[in-house]
């Protein structure tokens, strides 16, 4: 029995779409309703809420504006609380579902997306893995009766934290960046304080080169187990390089820690590589304490502009009501 006329004129493209990662649930899912012209903000909104996914993204066509400057589509992203100027995961995992579903790009060199942050340009190497150029970045000094409350809520020592900065590019984060990744891994937030902060800390160590990144201390037995299982993964898939920064995104408003991360990662490696303290091309690991493997690609191109980009895999396609 087919649909009432009336359901199936409201029928859209849905897809989930797991990010930065070669190996389907391992990543960072994100929801993506395409041809999503005519929805309302509270639309969005409610169906953002019910998937309770990190975010879940809406297509549409471009403003009159951006199209004339080549955007290809418009991008909105909505957490369960709230709508996102830029995101980096949902940025990928859009583009990826925009094209598995027949979008073709004016520029046959990238893809061109608007959201609220502007125009971000999104390009894919010879191994498929799709990168977007990093938006531009805020950066501003954290004060010490700032910081401190933070820092409690993550049960950290002032000592343990080696530079701490504000980092906002369409996604405000404090960038906290310690002394080694164990304790990046080891931190047990306190996720109520946090909330009560309206904190969003993203949490940085480099790698040693003698360290075995998947295989130092972690903050619990299952995240020892994950973490074996992870390497013996990454064997499998015979991947040699090693991630050169350990990252964790804690977010008071959701009271959740994120898996994968693109938006902290694009701040962090703009910061981190301004500062003279990473090198690109680089890997960045997250998500080993959620029972995730995360990996994060970033690049450097000729123009000088970073980045920041990985693997996307279809989990699910079909439609949605909306």
């Amino acid at each position: 029995m087919s649909a009432p006329a009336s359901l199936a004129a409201l029928s859209r493209p849905y897809m989930t779409v797991d990010v930065f990662t070669s190996t389907a649930l391992l990543g960072n899912p994100v929801a993506v309703v395409l041809g999503a012209d005519g929805l309302d903000d509270a639309q969005m909104q409610a169906f953002a809420r019910w998937t309770n996914l990190s975010e879940t993204t809406f297509v549409l066509q471009p403003s009159a504006q951006a199209q004339a400057a080549g955007a290809d589509y418009r991008l909105r992203i909505f957490t369960p609380a709230g709508e996102l100027a830029f995101a980096g995961h949902p940025t990928l995992g859009s583009c990826h579902a925009w094209l598995a579903q027949g979008g073709r790009p004016r520029d046959p060199e990238q893809v061109l997306q608007e959201c609220k942050k502007g125009l971000v340009a999104i390009g894919c190497d010879a191994k498929g893995a799709l990168f977007f150029e990093a938006p531009s970045l805020e950066s501003q000094a954290v004060p010490e009766q700032e910081l401190a409350p933070v820092l409690q809520a993550l049960g950290l020592r002032r000592e343990q934290v080696l530079m701490a900065r504000s980092l906002d590019n369409g996604s405000p984060w404090l960038g906290l960046l310690l002394d080694h990744p164990d304790t990046v891994l080891g931190v047990e937030p306190d996720f109520a304080a946090l909330r009560r902060l309206d904190a969003k800390a993203g949490l940085a160590a480099l790698h040693g080169p003698d360290d075995a990144p998947l295989l130092i201390g972690r903050s619990s037995r299952e995240a020892r187990a994950f973490a074996k299982q992870a390497s013996e993964a990454a064997q499998e898939r015979g991947s040699s390089a090693q991630p050169r920064l350990e990252v964790r995104a804690l977010i008071g408003e959701t009271a959740s820690e994120d898996p994968v991360t693109g938006s902290l990662n694009a701040a962090l490696a703009q910061w981190l590589t301004g500062e003279g303290l990473l090198q690109t091309p680089y890997i960045a690991a997250q998500g080993v304490c959620v029972g995730r493997d995360g990996q994060v690609h970033v690049q450097t191109a000729a123009n000088g502009k970073l980045w920041v980009g990985g693997h996307t895999v279809t989990v699910t396609s079909g439609r949605v009501l909306l």
